[in-house]
């Protein structure tokens, strides 16, 4: 059975806010037509009976769509250039000082369009492994004009790296649109085959400009392939995004992310697996969906090594292209490639808003009988999952004895006895456990009378503040 809708309607473009409107000459129509909501079938996302999937729009959400065909008319003053989702079927007719542009695109699940008279227009071909064949065509704001080999590069080494990790783009375009400095609201987003970077705000930007367009090439895979539901679990794709976009910045650039200091910016976590608008707030939303979504997925890589946890991330990708996945759907994923049980930690870092705390919590020690030196020191895992962390002991002697925790209790009593006084212990030393957000108890001095023992206070990131304003001037 099939239904044929004909549907007029009019949009009054605002200023540039939020993906859409227009300031000055320059155009951007994103979110510009009444859109369907998808209808699920039996066994998409977990359903049991099929039905639409139907939200109003929240500011923090994104969007979720399903996969169609489009064919679109765009109807221009002669002098604009207009950027597309999809390609172009003929050449643009002109008449009476109007240009009228027609674009196709199949297999996507949205079509977003910009316009202005001052694009600065290039393109090239590209191939690799993964990459049959795309042009990738760049619309740049006048001022990066002499940037288009940045930004071709970027565009292109990220193509080859998805490619090459993930799987094929399906595509024969990739469009890139640099908007003016004074529509920053156009900035930073994806769209099916096209993707705005950020707003040109001066002609030398630093390496903001690579990983601006890194991170959205890489939504191409994760919102424009994969097409999770974004309404209710946004993290399969903010996540995932964030997660390739910290790979491909390492490997096309050498540029590594500081997860000990990410993972002190996690004061509110909250579950992932919720929709959007029922966090605390933006905040709370972004550093959950973004942040520590993309460090739940450093966290599986640390437990299962680098090559483990490429396969279960290409195979995520490919059995789940095109077909909107769940939470669910991705962990039996990392249950299938490493055949382990995984549901404790989704349940904490998923399902529930847990981070993992590992702390020295007490350290007893006292000379025996023997002329020795005993010490009894008490760990703790004050939540998440657990995990194996390693302890350290460091005697004043100099010696440094190295034990594992398994993490699978919530605490444990650890006894040495040794010549020597121990001077401190601490537990997770080489920062492994990048879901750890309080750092400053998982370290703890011996020989501090237990009446005078003091703790820092500060987090992590106001330590650094702190010495960073020591060096200012």
């Amino acid at each position: 059975m099939s239904v044929t809708l004909r549907m007029k309607f009019k949009v009054q473009l605002p200023p540039i806010f939020a993906r859409m409107g227009k300031t000055g000459d320059f155009v951007m129509a994103g979110q510009w037509f009444p859109k369907l909501a998808v209808y699920e079938t039996v066994g998409t996302r977990g359903r049991s009976d099929e039905g639409w999937n139907m939200h109003q729009y929240h500011g923090n959400s994104e969007f979720y769509s399903d996969f169609g065909i489009y064919s679109v008319r765009i109807d221009v003053p002669e002098a604009y250039k207009v950027a597309a989702t999809g390609f172009q079927t003929k050449t643009p007719a002109v008449s009476k000082g109007r240009k009228s542009y027609q674009f196709y695109a199949d297999d996507v699940h949205d079509f977003a369009w910009s316009a202005s008279p001052h694009f600065e227009f290039t393109e090239a071909s590209y191939s690799s492994a993964g990459v049959p064949g795309v042009r990738i065509k760049l619309y740049l704001d006048p001022l990066h004009k002499k940037l288009s080999d940045r930004y071709m590069h970027a565009a292109k080494s990220t193509l080859a790296k998805l490619g090459e990790w993930f799987g094929d783009y399906p595509y024969s375009t990739l469009s890139v649109i640099v908007p003016p400095s004074n529509a920053n609201g156009a900035g930073g987003m994806e769209y099916p085959t096209l993707v705005t970077a950020a707003s040109a705000k001066d002609d030398t930007p630093g390496y903001d400009l690579e990983r601006t367009l890194v991170h959205e090439i890489a939504h191409q895979y994760w919102y424009g392939l994969v097409a999770s539901n974004e309404f209710e679990e946004a993290w399969l794709d903010e996540a995932f995004t964030s997660y390739t976009e910290d790979k491909l910045m390492a490997a096309i650039y050498g540029v590594l992310p500081n997860t000990p200091v990410e993972s002190s910016y996690l004061t509110d976590p909250e579950p992932l697996q919720q929709n959007s608008w029922s966090f605390g707030s933006s905040d709370r939303y972004a550093d959950n969906v973004y942040l520590r979504g993309k460090l739940v997925l450093t966290a599986i890589e640390r437990q299962v090594g680098d090559k483990t946890m490429s396969k279960i991330m290409r195979t995520y990708f490919q059995k789940y292209r095109f077909k909107h996945p769940s939470s669910s759907d991705f962990q039996r994923v990392v249950e299938s490639v490493t055949k382990k049980d995984w549901s404790g930690f989704f349940k904490a870092y998923v399902r529930q808003g847990q981070v993992s705390d590992f702390s020295v919590d007490s350290i007893k020690s006292g000379k025996s009988g023997d002329g020795n030196f005993e010490s009894r020191v008490l760990i703790r895992r004050n939540g998440g999952s657990p995990q194996t962390v390693s302890v350290i002991f460091h005697f004043k002697d100099g010696k440094t004895v190295s034990k594992e925790w398994d993490g699978v209790q919530n605490q444990i009593e650890l006894q040495l006895r040794y010549s020597s006084p121990l001077v401190y212990v601490a537990v997770d030393p080489s920062l492994s456990v990048v879901l750890d957000n309080l750092r400053y108890n998982n370290y703890l001095k011996a020989e501090i009378p237990a009446k005078a023992r003091t703790r820092w206070t500060t987090g992590l990131t106001d330590l650094l503040e702190n010495l960073i304003g020591t060096l200012a001037w």
